[in-house]
């Protein structure tokens, strides 16, 4: 499959998130904006434009005249906010089922089938993106523009923790097949049905919740042992 194009900035947002979320940088680290842009041979643009996505997904903080810090992020924080993230995107999908086109419907069909093609490369970074992709055309569906973008600040916000429940053994697998459930809800127009397993899709719950907060806690102690 043909891999998505990245700009400089998303590049380096992507390795910054790694860092962070993996532990390679703690939090109360400054970020250097020069460093980064020689480290990644990019100009000042792209440093801020990564910044200003590291900002509202809450992974950096800015501090006026002293620079950009990784910030610090509680595991009960991290689950409030992805309650929220299931309601809305339930919502959503209990709109779309009522409200999709067959346009719409035909695009979030070629989605899944991409989702689909990353998951068996085995290539969890496509797959990232693919999974946007896939939730942006039920937000699309759901014909409500302040839900929507309800759903993509906080979405935003989520991405980098979304990136590392993707690392957990199996869960690629298990998310595209959550996928097909969604599509064929909407598909069938079965609004209950669509809401039901998109917020299960994105609720941490039983033992996802245990391998989400087993990675967080790794982190947190890598963090700790080192600082």
């Amino acid at each position: 499959m043909v891999s998505t194009k990245r700009s400089s900035a998303q590049r380096l947002r992507d390795s910054l998130e790694d860092d962070i979320i993996n532990g390679r940088r703690k939090p109360g680290e400054r970020l250097d904006p020069e460093e980064l842009g020689r480290a990644f041979n990019v100009s000042r643009t792209p440093v801020r434009e990564a910044f200003q996505h590291l900002v509202a997904s809450g992974l950096v903080t800015v501090s006026p005249k002293k620079g950009t810090f990784v910030a610090s992020v509680g595991l009960d924080r991290l689950i409030e906010m992805f309650e929220v993230m299931a309601e809305l995107e339930g919502m959503c999908a209990r709109l779309a089922a009522r409200r999709i086109t067959e346009t719409e419907l035909d695009a979030l069909q070629v989605a899944h089938r991409r989702c689909e093609a990353a998951a068996l490369a085995g290539d969890t970074d496509e797959y990232y993106y693919e999974n946007e992709r896939f939730h942006e055309c039920i937000y699309a569906a759901s014909h409500n523009t302040f839900l929507a973008l309800e759903a993509r600040q906080l979405k935003q916000r989520l991405k980098p923790y979304r990136r590392l429940q993707l690392q957990v053994r199996q869960r690629m697998r298990g998310s595209l097949a959550e996928h097909q459930t969604i599509v064929d809800a909407i598909t069938r127009g079965d609004a209950a049905q669509a809401e039901q397993a998109l917020c299960e899709h994105v609720l941490i719950q039983g033992e996802r919740f245990s391998d989400f907060a087993a990675s967080v806690h790794r982190l947190q102690a890598q963090v700790g042992s080192t600082g």
